[in-house]
């Protein structure tokens, strides 16, 4: 087959099943605007934006015009594919940045497939979650609404989709659940085996963590709300309290990447140092930045406990990777993460609750280093189970 992948992000979710469609010997193109390493045997093609952010449009309508900035220009890009000769019989995509809005005028003879991440709510989910927070306003509602405007328009060209989990395919509209497949991306547990001689070195620090020390990790793609940042900064001076030789290793960026920006253009991080600086040991905090693959995989090498949270949102892949490798694992007790805790052995705790993180924290160290011991594994994460099934689903959604 000729497959044509398109992320902005590319390879992204698309990791693995490109490489292995392309390794199978199929001829894989993937379109995308920030150029990453593709798997073997996958051709990138980056494309450009044409044309510069309109300087004045109506506010409610900003994103969906980036989205068609990028729509345009993506279709442009498989313009010039087709001009080369390339036809793909798949074309599947992530709808959430307008790329796959005009890939059904190009290819018209292609089945579109899509990717479906999440499909965004005025309550119920990660909207209203925090207590703490004020209600929507009006033109926040609205800007919120319109924010589905592009999947629901991609939904409607499709021929398929796929969603990693039950949970986020259910927070589509009812009509677009029955095209929706679940199957997750795959999560490849031989990369994430206990490394007895794993160290992590720190910049400042005179030696190395290596297993056996009392590493509290925490880890989320940027420090903020939607991943409990605040919850574990104010659950983190009661536990170094009571483990006088417990380290926390925090990673993740400053950036905004999901939900809203700390107050007084902060960054989170030193909105929660404002707020809870004084009673931490500093010296036993360490905030990492982001690591390297090899850095991450030692890093759950050497964590005691792993704490992780997930406001009603996309479920992270650090939390199945972390709960896979055989670390004790603390997750909030919400829906995303609650799909998959009882079969991975996660103990769950009250997302806001950061007297409960302290306590369950606190004792998860008390207890020791212990041998490591992964859980079974799940049909529905195991790497080559999942690619199976997506190119089963591939196979039909070409036939029918």
């Amino acid at each position: 087959m000729k497959i044509l992948f398109i992320h902005q992000n590319f390879p992204a979710q698309f990791l693995h099943l490109a490489g292995d469609l392309a390794q199978r010997g199929h001829q894989v193109v993937a379109l995308c605007r920030n150029a990453r390493a593709a798997p073997p045997g996958v051709a990138l093609r980056p494309y450009q934006l044409l044309r510069p952010a309109m300087p004045e449009i109506h506010p409610l309508l900003a994103e969906q015009e980036s989205q068609v900035r990028h729509a345009e220009a993506c279709a442009a890009a498989a313009m010039q594919l087709q001009r080369e000769g390339f036809a793909p019989d798949i074309v599947l995509a992530h709808p959430g940045w307008g790329e796959a809005l005009f890939i059904k005028d190009v290819f018209p003879d292609a089945r579109l497939l899509l990717y479906c991440e999440y499909y965004y709510a005025l309550e119920g989910q990660d909207v209203g979650f925090d207590p703490g927070l004020p209600p929507l306003s009006m033109p926040e509602r609205w800007r919120l609404r319109l924010r589905n405007s592009t999947n629901l328009l991609s939904m409607q060209l499709a021929d398929a989709a796929i969603a990693p989990t039950r949970w986020q395919r259910d927070t589509y509209p009812a009509w677009a659940r029955d095209k929706i497949s679940v199957i997750h991306d795959g999560i490849d547990s031989e990369r994430l085996r206990f490394n007895p001689q794993a160290r992590l070195a720190l910049p400042g620090l005179a030696a190395p963590f290596a297993p056996g020390d009392e590493v509290i990790s925490f880890v989320a793609r940027n420090l903020e709300p939607m991943r409990g940042f605040d919850v574990f900064m104010r659950a983190l001076p009661d536990v170094l309290r009571r483990r006088p030789h417990a380290h926390a290793i925090v990673v993740g960026g400053d950036e905004v990447g999901y939900g809203y920006p700390a107050p007084g253009g902060r960054s989170w991080k030193q909105h929660m140092l404002a707020e809870v600086g004084a009673r931490l040991d500093l010296s036993r905090v360490h905030f990492a930045g982001q690591l390297s693959p090899r850095e991450y995989l030692d890093l759950l090498s050497i964590s005691r406990v792993h704490a992780y949270w997930s406001a009603p949102f996309v479920l992270s892949w650090s939390f199945l990777e972390a709960a896979l490798s055989g670390v004790p694992v603390l997750a909030s007790a919400t829906a995303p993460v609650l799909e998959f805790a009882a079969a991975l052995g996660v103990r769950c705790v009250p997302f806001f609750d950061a007297a409960a993180w302290a306590d369950a924290i606190a004792e998860r160290c008390a207890g020791g280093a212990q041998p490591r011991q992964a859980p079974p594994p799940l049909p529905q994460l195991v790497l080559e189970t999942c690619l199976a099934r997506q190119r089963q689903w591939l196979a039909t959604a070409l036939a029918t």
